[in-house]
């Protein structure tokens, strides 16, 4: 696949380029770049980058971050079956249970609900950091909404994370997924309070939660362009009247 001009392959992070020192140099150098268009692409063209991935992969399997971005390249794609494999070679070649919250979430993409619970409960979890539990506690409310189990949902949510003032980056997917799950239950008025609160903590419009809180009170959006074009029709309505 072609890579643009503008990519060295120096972008990627130090640690993977320190892993890639195992590779002989110009393997290494179009190994990074593919990473690199991985990265790249991965939240708006993610076929793009699972193409890429596929490269990276064919050259150089045995470097656990070639499989790590394998596999979330993979996870963007909905391939749960795949990108679990490739977390799981990655794990095994680092010890590392940093992947674990995103492999229970792929346990759930396959429909097995009940395995990313148990995940939950594993004692990789203790090994996480605090970012890392709040994406496992987020993994395992959801795998309790896949079961129907909405006040379990609400219940696995609840947590010193979510009473907090203090804005972390997972402030707003937690608040967010509270209020989501609090909606979907029927307790809208808590709902929109914590719709208010994800608003608040996203500050880099990583979440809906804005528009889901216009929704709840009722506000419609009108796209500009759409405004536009009315008041022209109207104007041709009112010329023709005139006429």
């Amino acid at each position: 696949m072609p890579i643009p001009e503008d990519v060295t392959g120096d972008e990627i992070d130090k640690d993977v380029r320190q892993e890639l020192q195992s590779l002989p140099k110009t393997l290494a150098e179009d190994v990074a770049k593919n990473l690199v268009m991985v990265a790249r692409l991965i939240d708006e063209d993610p076929e793009g980058a699972y193409g890429y991935s596929r490269v990276a992969l064919r050259l150089a399997s045995r470097v656990a971050a070639v499989r790590e971005a394998a596999g979330f390249a993979a996870y963007a794609n909905q391939k749960y079956g795949e990108a679990l494999a490739e977390f799981r070679a990655a794990r095994r070649m680092t010890g590392s249970a940093e992947l674990w919250p995103v492999m229970a979430d792929c346990e759930r993409g396959l429909g097995r609900p009940e395995k990313a619970l148990d995940m939950a409960g594993a004692p990789e979890v203790h090994k996480l950091d605090k970012a890392g539990q709040v994406e496992m506690r987020l993994v395992a409310a959801g795998a309790r909404r896949d079961m129907g189990q909405l006040d379990a949902a609400i219940v696995t949510l609840q947590s010193p994370e979510l009473a907090s003032n203090a804005v972390q980056p997972w402030t707003a997917r937690l608040r967010y997924a509270y209020a989501d799950a609090l909606l979907a239950a029927g307790r809208r008025g808590e709902a929109r309070e914590w719709f208010a609160k994800a608003v608040e903590a996203d500050r880099d419009g990583s979440t809906d939660a804005s528009d889901r809180l216009a929704e709840l009170d009722g506000v419609e959006f009108v796209d500009a362009l759409d405004e536009s074009q009315a008041d022209e029709t109207a104007g041709d309505a009112d010329a023709k009247d005139d006429d």
